[in-house]
């Protein structure tokens, strides 16, 4: 969750959505993400909507505290039910990120999900997953939450080396997150994914490497890579700033990515999202194909997205104002926005050409046709899907994969 909200229109007070949002709603797919925004300590690196208990301290009071967090995030799903109406689907994901959300008991996450059931209902092979710290899950808690209903879980990797643990300031041990591998397959948990950062200051090709086959080791069936994205305002840009530590290229982050897209491969893995690699299609992250897609999914929690048949709002970003919202009866967005239909398109091909069946190259307008045309003379997109009417990043293009969007959006 971005800790920077946009501008929209007023968020009508109990939410009403128009009447075309749900217009053949039964036709796409319905899913949840609830965003619990505490953490125990703030990594260097994060810019989401997360706040440590010091950060909260005198702002917000009782109304910010995780200890009734489960409750309050429940009224908003409550006040989904209310929102849809009689829409007969039930819901197809969903999704507990952060923060961490594993810093809430593993009852509350039941609870938050119990609750998604009981007004909604789930899809008989429903796709629920939650984010976890490594430091904080043990066998016990896993073995809850396997048994209250999720059957998906991503750990927070981010490296095997020390020393880039602590560029980023994370706070779990090298290991912890093989281990934990382990611990959720024990209990019962057939998806498991492990996120790494890569492009780390001071980081080497040797700790990539190292990383890389550490987290294959462990055995997940899903892995997902980003390059690291130094934010304004954070820990980390203040220190690139004072030139306490460098800043990665370009170049070292493109070679990052060939290691990676080598290194899984070869492990069995396949690339079906620019950043995310899986061992099977029933392996990949069916919430975040919602996404890139462009289905409907409501966004639960402080400054949490929701999207519902090109209408997409926000909610306020505070726990304490969130949770004042919703215990005075109102709905807790800060702003929404009705998405023109060449709005709609232009989304279409950012998203879906990150993806491993492209996009259609109906999509595109004239001048993005033509640049399609270099890109294909230029061998970034692939010839084959070319030719049935698809534009399919190579591997190569997948490396300048933001320049050829921008290119085919025209």
């Amino acid at each position: 969750m971005p800790s920077v909200l946009p501008d929209g229109e007023p968020m009508p007070h109990d939410g009403a959505l128009p009447a075309h949002a749900l217009a053949g709603a039964a036709e796409r797919p319905l899913g949840f993400y609830l965003h619990v925004p505490y953490c125990a300590t703030r990594c260097g690196y994060c810019d989401f909507n997360t706040y440590t208990a010091t950060e909260l301290r005198g702002s917000g009071g009782a109304l910010a505290s995780r200890d009734n967090y489960a409750d309050t995030l429940v009224e908003e799903v409550r006040l989904a039910r209310k929102v849809l109406g009689d829409d007969p689907r039930p819901v197809r994901t969903v999704f507990v990120g952060g923060g961490t959300p594993t810093l809430l008991a593993a009852g509350d996450l039941v609870r938050m999900l119990g609750a998604i059931r009981d007004e909604f209902g789930l899809a008989n092979d429903a796709e629920i997953t939650t984010e976890a710290n490594p430091e904080s899950v043990n066998p016990q808690y896993l073995a809850e939450l396997r048994e209250g209903g999720f059957n998906r879980i991503s750990f927070g990797m981010q490296s095997a080396k020390q020393h880039v643990l602590k560029i980023l300031d994370r706070t779990h041990t090298p290991g912890r997150p093989e281990a934990c591998v382990a611990e959720a397959r024990a209990a019962g948990f057939e998806h498991v994914n492990l996120d790494l950062i890569y492009g780390t200051p001071g980081e080497s090709d040797a700790d990539w490497q190292a990383s890389l086959d550490a987290a294959i080791g462990a055995g997940p069936d899903h892995v997902s890579a980003y390059a690291l994205i130094v934010e304004e305002g954070t820990q980390l840009a203040r220190r690139i700033r004072r030139g306490e530590v460098p800043m990665t290229d370009d170049d070292v982050h493109a070679d990052r990515y060939l290691m990676t897209e080598s290194a899984l491969s070869a492990a069995g893995f396949e690339w079906y999202e620019v950043s995310n690699w899986a061992t099977s299609d029933a392996a990949r992250c069916l919430h975040n194909e919602l996404y890139w897609r462009g289905a409907d999914w409501w966004g639960a929690g402080p400054g949490a997205h929701s999207h519902v048949g090109g209408v997409r709002w926000w909610n306020v970003k505070h726990p304490g104002a969130y949770a004042q919202a919703l215990g005075d009866g109102r709905s807790p967005g800060a702003g929404r926005e009705v998405l023109p239909a060449e709005d709609r398109r232009v989304e279409r091909i950012l998203l879906e050409l990150r993806l491993a069946d492209g996009c259609p190259l109906s999509l595109l307008a004239p001048a993005g046709l033509a640049a399609a045309q270099r890109a294909l003379a230029d061998g970034l997109l692939a010839p084959e899907p070319f030719a049935a009417g698809r534009a399919v990043l190579t591997l190569r293009g997948r490396l300048l994969a933001d320049a050829v969007v921008r290119d085919l959006v025209d």
